[in-house]
């Protein structure tokens, strides 16, 4: 059997996606900000369903307490850099595709150059300076920004820096959390890289799973993009809600 020329032939059945939604992933790149808990599974499944081109950022180091929920590192992998290890794992998950690691945070110098050069940028940071500056710049760059949230066993995800269907609104970070009203956001993305932070391992598995689902939707053309709405998931009683923004 010819594996790489069968290996997608479930997903072409999905309808709406056929050969030419796989030609458009095929050609597609996407930059995952952040390899954790979001990250991790996001881009397993952004790699497993053969996204052309995958950059990943995040110049911190796999730890012990991260294995519960970021599920694309193992044990001999503490103490390595978290984009360095994802790459080397996508890479083997998917041969077909190019995957490159980017082992530093992104900071208002670098950003926008490195944004520049991907179709779609999925949010998996843990702090909200680095939101701001990535919406931002994806706003004026004009490339869809694909946030995500987890807090103890609840979920977000919604697509910004894109324009609605009507074409009268284009929601930012800043739009969905001002920084004058801090005390209302929710936790930043993997919210457990500190100690003092609680997430079921789960939740953000399910939430980068959401984001992975948009950025194929956003590529392949078809389906309902979270454009202008907030997804929210939660665990514990099982259910999952989408307001309007």
């Amino acid at each position: 059997m010819d594996t790489n020329r069968t290996r997608y032939d479930r997903q072409k059945l999905v309808p709406g996606f056929g050969d030419k939604g796989q030609e458009a992933l095929g050609k597609a790149s996407v930059l995952i900000i952040g390899a954790g808990g979001l990250g991790s599974p996001a881009s397993m499944y952004l790699a497993g369903a053969g996204v052309g081109r995958l950059g990943i950022a995040d110049g911190d180091t796999v730890n012990h307490t991260n294995l519960h929920r970021q599920i694309l590192y193992e044990e001999d992998m503490c103490g390595k850099n978290k984009a360095e290890c994802a790459a080397a794992r996508l890479s083997r998950l998917n041969s077909g595709i190019t995957v490159t690691p980017y082992p530093f945070m992104l900071d208002s110098e670098n950003a926008a150059g490195l944004i520049s050069g991907y179709d779609i940028v999925i949010d998996g940071c843990d702090n909200f300076p680095t939101r701001y500056l990535v919406s931002d710049i994806c706003k004026e760059l004009g490339k869809p920004y694909i946030y995500g949230a987890v807090s103890d066993t609840c979920g977000y995800v919604s697509v910004l820096c894109l324009k609605s269907t009507t074409g009268d609104r284009m929601w930012t970070y800043r739009d969905l959390f001002p920084e004058t009203d801090r005390e209302t956001l929710p936790p930043d993305g993997d919210t457990a890289a500190t100690a003092a932070k609680a997430v079921l391992g789960p939740v953000p598995g399910i939430t980068g799973c959401c984001q992975a689902a948009e950025a194929i939707k956003l590529i392949c053309g078809f389906g309902d993009i979270l454009c202008g709405r907030l997804w929210i998931y939660d665990a514990l009683s099982g259910t999952a809600n989408t307001i309007e923004l």
